[in-house]
């Protein structure tokens, strides 16, 4: 289950007929009855993948639903499940017939499950943990974090047993933390007085119930709009992982994000499986600047500067961000869990992104042992602005950026669209028009009809080896550029199977759809898929991505990601091929033995294929010790792989970059400008995998 911010892409607009029997003293349930039609017109005539509304549907709706609600299954036992399973084949009738009993039914039960689990957490909260213990009556002391491997539990007293070991765990979390820092703190001054496991305990237990009585604050405090939203959106989220209602302020919040005049943080924020996790970093802001929070990142809590931290574990997605952005200059502290399970506290001032660091920027690049020259294009985003004609395109700016290196007598162009989300079709496609003369570029679907989008200019602006470095996070328009590239043999593509986004999301204002009903409005925007990307060979870059010609080691090599592990992802598909002709100029073979030659004997790489193992076995443990000692050293063999890992790359390669830019204006913006050049230049003359790119680029010069 995955709730996430997107952009918008397109907009339409047609008016919804306005029913008669909706009168002026329309209720909350009226409302939300009319959501629950319009919705469900409007998908079924412009989603490019309906459903079909059947009991099948009605399950899976009911288990997104109960995910949503409980997913940690902290608040329902067996029998409240077993009792909301008798509606799980009629939740599709429901939403044909206009009705909603199981909602209301559903709602009272939660909301006084989460009343109930306050007072039974107050109580376990009251005596000291005794965390030091090995065994208890039942064997040792555990617990299982992953949700998806337990059930329901059996009865009142199960369900406090699982909040008393989750309160353990949480409390060992952060004794943990605690007794890293004294130790640290101790070593620099011996005079520093080391506390006691009772006295870890002791602290770490009072910050806990703190965090938790504030939580169970925000919980209680749930309108019945909130709990209406995740109803409805577990339905759609039957259709597709990205069609999503957005009720009035979600929509508002997502406008702010959008319009990039937020001061914030600059992370791109998803919901998925209970916690607020991030899923993009925007480049040139105050994440990207700060560099330790990550893709994948699950954030627990959000501290204002040296407050309390709020847990938003469980929370929804539009709340959690009213936590974490911010006024520029203010510091936010998110306790986040990486993806090797180790928890960080990571402080970072709220500020405007910066946006010379999110256009594109080129280097020359001179790799000393061949005495070859490249070009090195950095792409963060196929960006445009959509509201200035005469504003910064990526597409100007990538000519300009390739003409600039040209004068360099390049022998080669690495293009580097690593953690590239993708952006504007158009500039995507004419950039993919200055690699090749002419010809189809992308396939879009809408229903049964399937446009191909060509190439808009003749000619080339750059025919000499070309590289395209692609990631896991490499999504949606980074992958129709790479597809083309691949399709059309103009060269390699280098990396990770990318995100495997093939689809286009555009927004409805429900309020336009309708004339009149002002007393029900604001109703909200339904967000809805309506096309499908395909390559020029006929195949979708829809959950599969796309697979590079040479594959790199990656950290997260064994870890399951992107479009094909969200529930419901639409599948992948194909439509005929379009017509085109290939360059067949590219010695495949011999570029590819080449590459994994050099791999192999490259430490680096190596390293990184051991290290993807060891993250992935730790990643696989959701088993933790509910004692201090063995807590302690589990977690500390964790950190101990990861840390060996972080010191591989760090050396300067064997080459030399310079990095093409404008000549400095002396405006205030420079210095920060010039020091993020700073880091980028160190960034990429340490950088293994745009090394062995600038090999392959010589490969195929050869």
């Amino acid at each position: 289950m995955r709730k996430t911010i997107l952009i918008g892409l397109l907009l339409i607009t047609f008016l919804y007929p306005v029913f008669s029997c909706f009168a002026q003293d329309d209720n909350e349930l009226k409302k939300e009855l009319f959501i629950q039609d319009i919705l469900k017109n409007i998908i079924s005539q412009h989603h490019i993948q309906p459903a079909t509304i059947d009991d099948d549907f009605s399950k899976n709706a009911f288990d997104e639903y109960l995910k949503s609600l409980d997913y940690f299954k902290r608040f329902l036992t067996m029998d409240d499940y077993v009792a909301l399973s008798r509606y799980n084949t009629t939740i599709d009738d429901e939403y044909r017939q206009g009705t909603l009993v199981f909602f209301e039914l559903s709602q009272e039960l939660i909301i006084k499950r989460i009343s109930e689990a306050k007072h039974y957490y107050s109580e376990a909260m009251e005596m000291p943990f005794m965390l030091n213990e090995q065994m208890s009556s039942n064997g040792l002391q555990e617990i299982n974090t992953n949700p998806d491997s337990i059930s329901w539990a059996s009865n009142i007293d199960e369900l406090k047993t699982r909040w008393l070991n989750t309160l353990k765990y949480e409390t060992l979390v952060k004794m943990y933390n605690d007794n890293k820092s004294q130790i640290k703190a101790h070593e620099k001054n011996d005079t520093i007085t080391l506390k006691s496991i009772a006295e870890l305990e002791t602290a770490a237990r009072k910050t806990v119930k703190k965090r938790y009585d504030n939580w169970f604050d925000i919980m209680l405090k749930q309108e019945r709009s909130d709990f209406y939203s995740i109803y409805i959106n577990s339905i759609l989220s039957d259709y597709d992982p990205h069609t999503q209602f957005f009720p009035p302020k979600v929509k508002e919040d997502f406008d702010i994000n959008f319009s990039g005049q937020l001061e914030g943080i600059g992370a791109t924020l998803t919901q998925r499986d209970g916690y607020i996790t991030v899923s993009d970093i925007v480049p040139g802001s105050p994440s990207w600047k700060q560099g330790e929070l990550e893709v994948n990142d699950k954030i627990l809590k959000v501290a204002q500067g040296d407050d309390e931290p709020v847990d938003i574990v469980d929370m929804r997605l539009d709340k959690a961000v009213r936590f974490i952005r911010g006024r520029k200059g203010t510091e936010v502290r998110l306790t986040v869990q990486k993806i090797d399970g180790q928890q960080k506290v990571i402080s970072i001032i709220r500020d405007v992104v910066v946006l010379e660091a999110t256009y594109a920027k080129s280097m020359i690049i001179t790799d000393k042992e061949t005495k070859k020259t490249f070009g090195y294009i950095y792409l963060p985003s196929f960006y445009a602005n959509f509201n200035d004609a005469r504003g910064r395109r990526c597409s100007t700016d990538m000519k300009e950026e390739i003409e600039k290196l040209k004068t360099e007598s390049i022998d080669g162009l690495v293009i580097d669209l690593r953690n590239n989300s993708g952006g504007s079709l158009t500039d995507c496609i004419d950039i993919a028009g200055l690699f090749i003369d002419t010809g189809p570029v992308v396939q879009v679907k809408s229903g049964t009809n399937t446009m191909v989008y060509p190439d808009r200019y003749r000619g080339t602006a750059y025919d000499g080896p070309l590289v395209v470095m692609v990631n896991q996070s490499s999504a949606s328009a980074s992958e129709i550029f790479a597809a083309a590239m691949q399709d059309y043999h103009r060269g390699i593509i280098f990396g990770t199977t990318t995100f495997g986004k093939g689809t286009v999301q555009r927004f409805e204002d429900l309020d336009k759809m309708i004339n009149g009903l002002d007393d029900i409005k604001p109703l909200g925007s339904l967000k809805v898929s309506l096309q499908k990307f395909y390559r020029i060979n006929g195949g979708s870059t829809q959950l599969l991505g796309v697979t590079p010609d040479i594959v790199a080691n990656s950290p997260y090599k064994y870890i399951k990601s992107g479009e094909r592990e969200l529930d419901n992802a639409l599948n992948w598909s194909e439509v005929p091929s379009a017509s085109y002709e290939t360059f067949n100029n590219i010695n495949y073979k011999k570029v590819v033995a080449n590459s994994i030659k050099r791999m192999k004997k490259n430490e680096f790489f190596s390293t990184t294929d051991t290290y993807a193992k060891d993250l992935k076995a730790i990643k696989d443990v959701s088993v933790y010790p509910l004692n201090f000692s063995d807590f302690s050293e589990r977690m500390l063999i964790n950190e101990k792989i990861s840390e060996d890992y972080k010191k591989i790359g760090k050396d300067t390669l064997n080459i030399e970059a310079v990095i093409i830019t404008p000549v400095a204006t002396g405006a205030p913006s420079d210095s920060l400008v010039n020091e993020q050049n700073k880091k980028w230049h160190k960034s990429v003359v340490t950088d293994n995998v745009l090394y062995e790119a600038l090999k392959i680029c010589n490969d195929l010069g050869n």
